[in-house]
């Protein structure tokens, strides 16, 4: 994956007694980091964030939008985080052929919402009243017998 642009890259000179990067004459300044770094530095430093930050970012600019939507290695850490509880899901996903951020997309409300009931975030409720205003989403049989398995131990 390497960036290319239509246009000459920036000059940059440094200042004497300034540290700071300016812009040759003539040349405007790269609005972004992502303009003026090889798209794999790019890649690495979007690695960074999580996956609420990284689906903000793409819709920050076109040119950041480009370099996370093509990068299966930025959604694949982020699948490998939600298969650490919904296993068996992305698992299965992946037997299918669907790409990461798919995966990601299918998988990450469910693996919220498993993990909260997995720690015993609901173990004391009363009624489904005081579950009003949850994200939930539909578990199947197996992740409730791992859930209900989870409340016997506790």
């Amino acid at each position: 994956m390497q960036h290319v642009c239509g246009r000459t890259p920036p000059v940059f000179f440094l200042c004497e007694g300034s540290p700071a990067l300016t812009a040759a004459e003539g040349t405007a300044p790269p609005r972004n980091f992502a303009e003026t770094l090889p798209t794999e530095m790019s890649v690495r430093i979007f690695g960074e964030l999580d996956a609420a930050s990284l689906c903000s970012a793409a819709r920050t600019c076109r040119l950041w939008h480009q370099i996370i939507e093509q990068s299966e290695q930025l959604w694949r850490k982020q699948c490998l985080m939600v298969r650490a509880i919904c296993q068996r899901e992305v698992d299965s996903d992946r037997r299918h052929g669907l790409s990461w951020k798919v995966i990601l997309v299918r998988n990450y409300i469910r693996s919220r919402v498993k993990k909260d009931w997995l720690i015993g975030l609901f173990s004391h409720m009363r009624s489904a009243d005081e579950l009003s205003g949850r994200k939930l989403t539909p578990l199947d049989a197996e992740t409730w017998g791992e859930i209900l398995q989870a409340e016997l131990d506790r």
